[in-house]
C-alpha cells in the first residue's frame, strides 16, 4: 500500500476531457460536498498527525503516519474512497506509578461513496451523502478491532466575498470500546472558510460529538483552525491545529498532510 501511494503520488498528471477545480477532503474537521471529477484520482495523505490526550489518571499520546484517503471520481456525481492508517504509536504513562505501555500498529481500512446531489464542483450551494464502512485490518488501540459504519452529509454555502459556509453532520455505528460490537455514535461540524488568495485558503471549525459507548458516554467539543496552500492546480500542502474544549475532548491534535490529484 505504501509503495502504491507513493507511486500514485509521483506520477505525472494525465490530460482529460472533463476537468473541475481541485477540492481535497483535507484539512479539517468536516467533509467538503464537492466530488471529483469521473477519471481523475486524488491520493491525500496526513504525513504527521499528534494528538495529546490528559487526563487525572493518565497521559496518552498518539502519532500518526501516512494516514490515506484515496478518493476516485466514476461519474461526474459519485467518488469512491478507499483509506487505510500505514502507522500508529500510542504511549500511554499512568501518572501515579509513572509507568509507561507503547504500542505501534497499522490502523484500519475504510471504504466508502460520496455522491453530490448539488453542484459536484462545490460552488454555489453543494450537498451530498457519503456512507462508509470500516473494516479491521489493523489492531487496538490504533484500530478498532471491529467493522464500522456510517453516514456524512455534507453542505455548503457560498457566501460571497471570498467566504464559505460548510456543515457536516455523521452518524455511525462505531464500534464499542472493547472492541466487541457497535453503539451508535454522532457528530455535527461548522466550518466558515476564506480564500485569503489564490492559493491559500483557511478553515475555523467547531464540532461537538456524541457516543453512546457502553463504557460510558461521553460528549467532546472541538474547536480548529487549518491552512490549505495549492501551489500548483494538481498540489496542496495543509497544516492545523485541534483544541480540545471541554474534559471528554483531548487536549491537542496538530497535523501536516499532503494533496496530490493524478
Amino acid at each position: 500500500m505504501k509503495r502504491l501511494v507513493v507511486a500514485l503520488l509521483l506520477l505525472p498528471t494525465a490530460a482529460f476531457a472533463e476537468d473541475r477545480d481541485y477540492c481535497p477532503a483535507r484539512p479539517g474537521l468536516g467533509t467538503p460536498a464537492c466530488t471529483i471529477a469521473p477519471g481523475r484520482v486524488s491520493v491525500e495523505m496526513g504525513l504527521a498527525d499528534w494528538t495529546r490526550d490528559d487526563s487525572p489518571n493518565q497521559r496518552e499520546d498518539t502519532i500518526l503516519i501516512g494516514d490515506t484517503l484515496m478518493r476516485i471520481g466514476l461519474t461526474d456525481t459519485v467518488e469512491a474512497q478507499l483509506g487505510w492508517t500505514a502507522f500508529g504509536h500510542v504511549r500511554t504513562r499512568d501518572k501515579a506509578t509513572g509507568g509507561v505501555d507503547t504500542a505501534d500498529r497499522a490502523g484500519d481500512a475504510l471504504l466508502g461513496l460520496k455522491v453530490n446531489l448539488h453542484h459536484p464542483d462545490g460552488s454555489g450551494f453543494s450537498a451530498a451523502v457519503q456512507p462508509f464502512v470500516t473494516l479491521p485490518v489493523g489492531r487496538t488501540p490504533v484500530g478498532a478491532g471491529d467493522w464500522g459504519a456510517g453516514v456524512v452529509i455534507p453542505v455548503s454555502f457560498d457566501l460571497g466575498h471570498k467566504l464559505s459556509l460548510q456543515f457536516s453532520p455523521e452518524a455511525d455505528a462505531a464500534v464499542d470500546q472493547d472492541g466487541r460490537g457497535r453503539h451508535l455514535a454522532a457528530s455535527g461540524t461548522i466550518g466558515l472558510g476564506l480564500a485569503i488568495s489564490d492559493s491559500v485558503s483557511g478553515t475555523i471549525e467547531f464540532q461537538e460529538a456524541w457516543d453512546d459507548d457502553p463504557t460510558g458516554r461521553s460528549t467532546q467539543a472541538l474547536s480548529s483552525m487549518s491552512l490549505g496552500w495549492m501551489p500548483h492546480d494538481d498540489w496542496q500542502f495543509d497544516v492545523g491545529a485541534v483544541a480540545g474544549l471541554n474534559r471528554d475532548a483531548p487536549d491537542a491534535e496538530l497535523y501536516i498532510g499532503i494533496s496530490r490529484r493524478l
